[in-house]
């Protein structure tokens, strides 16, 4: 048996998404004819109280998609140093949007010093990229942003006219985490994108959320990247089931979290961060770091990390897997 706490990407579509994919009624979605895109793009916006809402085939497409909408070539956005759409997406808004991105430092809570945001926006001189964006993340690192914090730098990018975007992928864990609606978490943001195959596991499919104009530009951009997808209503199904029946148990991968956490506490050599959501940390010793994601997986349990192991509960992994992993993790720690 292999117990597998890489990401919460590797979940695979339950029998009865299986089924829900299977009946979906489908159109050709580039001529806006797929019935399921359709009501799944009115569920998302209604769900993040936006406009409008456009079905994308992956979280990084999306992401950049919100960039280029939001950035002419040229124009700069702010964004963590290790931020999603900064460092895990291939340089895409440089490379395709010619979006110059400006990093700042990140606290261990994932923010950015309000002090350092008002610093980076840049003047009105020909000398400068023209900043335009504030880019933040939640959850970020499994954290759920603090709330103050987020209407407080979203108000400081709004004064200075600037946008804000969300990545969002993990916003459901957020919400239920913090107790708080996702349209409440999205509400500071002019954009909010979010993805389907990750917590609430659907086997692909992301959707970004805003105005109708930016919907419509965002559209535009979306098919110059090649995300125009025909019978897309497969995916959309998936995506619809996930939001009926898999947000709400987001709960007890949060559970098992803790519970990985809880059993982890106290071992020689090893430290282990509080999770508020799905990802533990666990941070080793140099000593018992060497070779250990590859003992763990000799012994069947699947995670990454080197000196700081990331273990991501998710729905395929239930309370037997995490009694299992932890003596493994225990006996190999």
């Amino acid at each position: 048996m292999t117990i597998d706490l890489r990401s919460d990407t590797v979940t695979r579509p339950t029998a009865a998404m299986r089924a829900a994919m299977a009946a979906a009624e489908v159109g050709d979605d580039v001529f806006g004819d797929d019935p399921t895109v359709n009501a799944l793009q009115a569920r998302v916006a209604a769900e993040l109280g936006k406009e409008a809402a456009l079905f994308m085939p992956t979280g990084t497409q999306s992401n950049l998609c919100a960039l280029m909408s939001h950035c002419q070539r040229g124009d700069e956005y702010l964004v963590g140093q290790m931020a999603h759409t900064y460092r895990w997406e291939a340089g895409g808004a440089a490379v395709l949007g010619s979006i110059q991105p400006q990093p700042l430092a990140q606290a261990a809570d994932g923010t950015m010093a309000l002090a350092d945001i008002e610093a980076a926006i840049k003047p009105d001189d020909a000398h400068f990229a023209v900043t335009r964006l504030l880019a933040l993340e939640n959850t970020w690192g499994g954290q759920v942003l603090p709330p103050a914090y987020v209407q407080a730098a979203t108000a400081l990018a709004h004064g200075r006219g600037l946008a804000t975007h969300l990545d969002g992928a993990r916003l459901f864990n957020a919400a239920v985490a913090s107790g708080v609606a996702a349209a409440e978490l999205a509400r500071p943001f002019d954009s909010v994108s979010i993805c389907f195959s990750k917590g609430l596991g659907a086997p692909a499919g992301s959707a970004l959320a805003g105005s109708r104009d930016f919907i419509a530009r965002a559209h535009r951009i979306r098919k110059m990247l090649g995300g125009g997808l025909r019978q897309a209503g497969v995916l959309a199904a998936a995506a619809l089931y996930a939001l009926d029946h898999h947000v709400e148990r987001l709960a007890e991968d949060h559970a098992h979290a803790r519970r990985l956490a809880e059993g982890l506490a106290g071992l020689p050599g090893v430290t282990v961060l509080p999770p508020q959501s799905n990802i533990v940390f666990v941070d080793l010793d140099p000593a018992r770091a060497a070779g250990v994601v590859e003992r763990l997986r000799a012994r069947g349990l699947l995670c990454t990390g080197l000196y700081r192991l990331r273990l991501v509960t998710h729905l395929d992994v239930g309370a037997a897997d995490i009694a299992a992993a932890l003596t493994i993790l225990r006996e190999t720690l």
